[in-house]
């Protein structure tokens, strides 16, 4: 109670909450208006499509459910994302020229961020083709004029290109002005707005007025089953934040080289290692994989994109015959995918080698172990270890999903499914809001201590 007290005191951070509500507003406002000249039909299956486990689905769900209503924001920040995992990997020694800007400080990244940006539009162009080939194919949508039917493609594709960018532009906006990083803030907001929706759902599966009229035995069943429900989302939102705080510290000392200091004076702290240092990043990379067929596809065939029987092999909720084989492939294949992607982005944000350079530089070590190659082996040991646990963790909470929608738990209404990365995203979320508001709230405490000394 105090610490909201004290946000509803401090100028800043209420304006920079008011001017991100605004902002999130518009967004909201632009995700209601469909790209003109398209048309949903009303007996579409669209909505029920994106409830399920497909890669367009989770599209869906970093857009904030703009591919709904196919609005002028579909694309969202889907292709930034991408573009941005793509740079971040060519750049670990892949491509020199990146690994080179990379170490230019402030100018090679701003360097890099404008090739990541050129990349989007690149990825956008095309992630925007096969989405509008796929939706097409499939009745999802079809167009108001029919004839010269490439220009009505070049026509949606800049549209959605530039829903994009101005997407991106209003994240830039929050990151500077506002709460908490613009893009992850977007796709949060997308992800709350959608919150209400599935318990309201869940209400009416197996709580709706017409219960009771079919016996009170029947009524006090599906009262039970929707508190049940909402324990166990409260159990997974509690599970996620438990494995975005977890972190294994490993002691770090650092030798003291002012005057008359001795090396028992050396000041000691530690490294911070979270057990799921790659937070949501493999699991939106594994999906683009699984996606990248059927949008291949649909630029040589669109009938292919979404007819061909052997793309049910990355269909993540169905049972795929394989050589006499019947296994959930897709989902196998998802999580394969998930768990290499954790061990690979937590050694390239953490990177142990580099760490053990710079540990060397400044005259810090690990107690009891030697500087250098020792290090970072020891380092590496220590991370990979942690990861199999964080790993492990995001691949239970990415594959909750689709293995209750096949064990057919919720019947035929996908959209009840819990778990997967919306919640993984809206935890990290909101812990970075916190963290942020603590530091602004920190910062206003102490510069009124040094106000209050200066006037003593």
């Amino acid at each position: 109670m105090k610490k909201i007290i004290n946000i509803l005191k401090n100028k800043e951070i209420m304006g920079r909450i008011v001017f991100t509500i605004m902002i999130l507003f518009i967004f909201r406002l632009g995700a209601q208006v469909t790209v003109p000249g398209v048309t949903i039909p009303e007996d579409s299956q669209l909505s029920d499509f994106l409830n399920g486990s497909n890669p367009l689905s989770l599209m869906n769900l970093l857009g904030g459910g703009t591919l709904q209503s196919f609005s002028i924001f579909a694309l969202g920040v889907s292709p930034y994302i991408t573009a941005q995992i793509i740079v971040q990997l060519l750049s670990t020694d892949v491509l020199p020229a990146l690994t080179e800007l990379k170490r230019q400080g402030q100018y090679g990244r701003k360097k890099i961020e404008m090739a990541t940006r050129y990349l989007t539009l690149m990825l956008g162009a095309v992630q925007a083709y096969g989405i509008i080939k796929t939706m097409q194919a499939s009745d999802f949508i079809s167009f108001e004029v029919a004839e010269y039917e490439w220009m009505t493609y070049v026509y949606i594709v800049i549209v959605l290109l530039a829903g994009s960018m101005l997407v991106m532009w209003l994240g830039d906006q929050i990151s500077v002005k506002g709460i908490g990083n613009g893009i992850s803030m977007i796709i949060f907001a997308g992800i709350v707005c959608s919150l209400p929706n599935q318990m309201v759902n869940a209400w009416q599966t197996w709580c709706n007025p017409y219960i009771f009229a079919r016996g009170e035995g029947e009524a006090i069943a599906g009262i039970f089953k929707f508190l049940l429900y909402v324990f166990a989302y409260l159990l997974i939102i509690a599970f996620v934040t438990f494995i975005e705080l977890s972190k294994r510290k490993i002691p770090v000392q650092h030798s003291g080289k002012g005057g008359g200091q001795t090396q028992s004076m050396a000041r000691a702290s530690f490294l911070p290692i979270k057990i799921n240092s790659a937070g949501v990043i493999p699991v939106i990379f594994a999906s683009s994989i699984l996606m990248a067929p059927s949008v291949i596809m649909a630029f040589i065939d669109s009938d292919a994109g979404t007819n061909a029987t052997w793309l049910g092999i990355f269909n993540t909720t169905t049972m795929f015959d394989m050589g006499g084989w019947s296994m959930p492939w897709g989902l196998i294949i998802y999580l394969v995918l998930t768990v290499a992607f954790c061990f690979f982005y937590a050694n390239l944000q953490i990177n142990p080698a580099q760490l053990a350079e710079n540990f060397q530089k400044n005259g810090s070590y690990i107690p009891g172990i030697r500087p250098g190659n020792e290090t970072e082996r020891y380092v590496r040991k220590v991370l990979n270890r942690v990861t199999v646990i964080g790993a492990a963790a995001l691949a239970f909470i990415a594959a909750l999903p689709p293995v209750l929608t096949m064990t057919g738990v919720f019947g035929g209404n996908q959209s009840l499914a819990l778990g997967g990365t919306g919640l993984i995203i809206v935890v990290g979320v909101a812990l970075e809001i916190n963290s942020q508001i603590d530091g602004l709230l920190a910062g206003k405490s102490f510069d009124e201590v040094v106000a209050s000394g200066g006037q003593g």
